[in-house]
């Protein structure tokens, strides 16, 4: 046995690693949470059952379709729950982690920073497909209908987790972390009444819709709702509409976003 054999190697892990180690923590905190799964897991089932089950909201159907609300309501309640998931948890819980010191200790740990905004999509990312899968067993019991091609709902979903991700993080990167928690579900409320989740957008005066189309939401909704529902190809419209969100939030939360 040579000298040296058992000489420590100390250093820091490879990035890949600490990411997936890093992305499981924050996905473990945040199904422990109480408050976040009322807020990504049952509340967008709780309103998926209730508005499919009792008409209470006259909501259009696909021309030679089943009449089913479902149908309509299942897009965009999927678009919800991104929404609960890439906006409003992560921005409260990065904007407490931020107020308890817990970003400006993991900014001096072997983590890159970008590594760790990586982290934290990633767990975004496991989040929404236990919630996507879940809302997708309930509304095939309800009788949804899925129509369209996987790959561009995986797209939309994609492309929306980005644009929200990074409202998300702007947010907490410049708030308080109380403002973040009262501003974040009270801008989760506005969009769920008016982003086209349950109520249709042509509820809404003609001037109004023009505004809400060209909100996140209401351009996941859509999209989603126009795969499928009406079975169409990817949206170009719809997908530019996120692709600009995304652009911009995340340009501005890598900017703006202080870690202390």
């Amino acid at each position: 046995m040579s000298a040296g054999t058992f000489t420590p190697k100390p250093g820091a892990a490879p990035v890949s690693r600490m990411i997936l180690a890093q992305a499981g923590l924050e996905t473990r905190m945040l199904l422990r949470n109480g408050e976040q799964l009322l807020l990504t897991v049952i509340i967008p089932s709780l309103l998926l059952v209730l508005f499919s089950a009792v008409d209470i909201i006259d909501v259009p159907v696909q021309e030679g379709g089943s009449g089913k609300s479902v149908d309509f309501l299942a897009p965009g309640i999927l678009a919800l729950a991104v929404l609960s998931t890439a906006f409003t948890g992560q921005a409260i819980a990065t904007g407490f982690d931020r107020r308890y010191g817990v970003l400006k200790r993991l900014g001096a740990s072997p983590l890159p920073r970008w590594a760790l905004m990586a982290a934290k999509t990633l767990s975004v990312l496991v989040t929404e497909v236990l919630q996507i899968a879940l809302l997708t067993v309930i509304a095939l019991a309800l009788g949804w209908s899925p129509q369209g091609d996987p790959l561009s709902v995986a797209v939309l979903i994609l492309l929306g987790t980005a644009a929200f991700s990074g409202l998300g993080l702007l947010m907490a990167g410049t708030l308080k972390a109380e403002a973040t928690l009262a501003a974040a579900n009270l801008v989760f409320l506005l969009l769920l009444v008016g982003g086209g989740v349950i109520v249709p957008l042509d509820k809404f005066p003609g001037a109004v819709q023009s505004v809400l189309g060209l909100l996140p939401i209401s351009a996941l909704s859509d999209g989603l709702r126009e795969v499928l529902q009406h079975g169409a190809a990817l949206p170009w419209g719809d997908a530019v509409i996120l692709a600009v969100w995304a652009v911009l939030g995340l340009g501005a939360a890598g900017k703006l976003f202080r870690w202390q």
